[in-house]
């Protein structure tokens, strides 16, 4: 829907009537579609109405950790279990250096921002975010918490170097999104608990669990590892396996921001440049999926669920009459062969 078709869907308004809260009667006989702070017409869609209640987020920012012992020396996974991997001094850098960069987008507008911290419980994920913190006074930080659904994919126990290069080379030969490592996970695997954790991140947003002040602009920044931010994008943005297939891996503490658009869509593309999503790896068809995100003109939900039609059917017909006319004129070849 259109901002033009939310506008016909009433947002709640406090009861009037009977002088007493929680009385019978909505005011301006407007219909009441609001229960304890939720908008159902939000609820419905997942798209944001200017007057309603819920306050989305001005931007989604997904970090990579830095330099892992891990990325240095492949041989630390055969000692260390993977979560308890730590950074190296250069990763510490990186991270201190990503807490600036991440300070200077979310203050670019000036006026009244936070942000709120989602990180993984991976020793390098904790350590990033120390670091990260560093670059944002405390009244600027709503809070922070460890969600075990943003972790790493797990790749099994100790890692044996030898066998686990020959298990990445057998990955890229199946397929890097179905592919499931012994005693491990696929990134298909990933999906299914990222998308529990945005079920959880949309109640939230919806609870007002991450910022109490209506005039302050709210970031979000999620701490995470390279295939689960990439999944991340994958489940928001609706790509295609295919699609996720083509995504190069962020380098050690990339950020990436989705920033809301006037139109009320998230977008790669209000911050970043598409010089850079096609270094990503995004396609052509992805890139300007996130082009209209990024401008106020809305499409209807029908349109944006089948934004990616051309991957499904080879001739999609522009209407029904187009069908009707190829009908004919295959029923017309056969009749003169008869």
């Amino acid at each position: 829907m259109s901002h033009d078709t939310a506008a016909r869907h009433p947002v709640a308004t406090p009861p009037q009537g009977g002088g007493e809260e929680g009385g019978d009667q909505p005011s301006g006989g407007r219909a009441s579609f609001e229960f304890g702070g939720e908008c159902r017409f939000c609820e419905m869609t997942r798209q944001h109405h200017p007057q309603c209640a819920r306050r989305l987020p001005k931007r989604i920012i997904l970090v990579r950790h830095g330099e892992s012992q891990g990325n240095l020396d492949m041989s630390a996974y055969t000692t260390t279990p993977d979560y308890r991997i730590p950074l190296t001094a250069l990763g510490a850098e990186q991270a201190r250096a990503a807490g600036r960069g991440i300070r200077d987008v979310v203050a670019s507008g000036g006026g009244n921002w936070k942000v709120y911290f989602y990180v993984s419980p991976y020793a390098r994920t904790r350590a990033t975010l120390r670091e990260i913190g560093r670059a944002f006074p405390r009244d600027r930080i709503i809070g922070a918490r460890e969600e075990c659904r943003v972790r790493e994919q797990d790749f099994g126990n100790f890692q044996v170097e030898e066998r686990m290069r020959a298990v990445k080379e057998t990955r890229q030969r199946f397929g890097r999104f179905f592919f499931r490592f012994p005693e491990g996970e696929s990134a298909a695997d990933v999906f299914d608990r990222v998308a529990s954790f945005l079920e959880s991140l949309w109640r939230d947003i919806d609870m007002g669990r991450l910022d109490q002040d209506p005039s302050c602009e709210t970031n979000l920044v999620i701490v995470s590892h390279g295939l689960t931010s990439r999944v991340f994008l994958m489940k928001w943005f609706k790509w295609t396996v295919d699609q996720f297939e083509r995504l190069n891996n962020f380098e050690n503490c990339e950020f990436r921001v989705m920033q809301l658009g006037p139109g009320g869509e998230y977008s790669l593309l209000v911050h970043h440049t598409k010089e850079e999503l096609e270094q990503w790896g995004m396609s052509r068809e992805m890139i300007a999926d996130q082009q209209w995100r990024a401008s106020a003109n809305r499409r209807s939900w029908a349109e944006e669920c089948s934004s990616f039609i051309d991957s499904f059917f080879d001739d999609p017909k522009d209407s029904e009459s187009s069908s009707e006319e190829e009908e004919e004129k295959e029923n017309g070849k056969i009749k003169e062969l008869e």
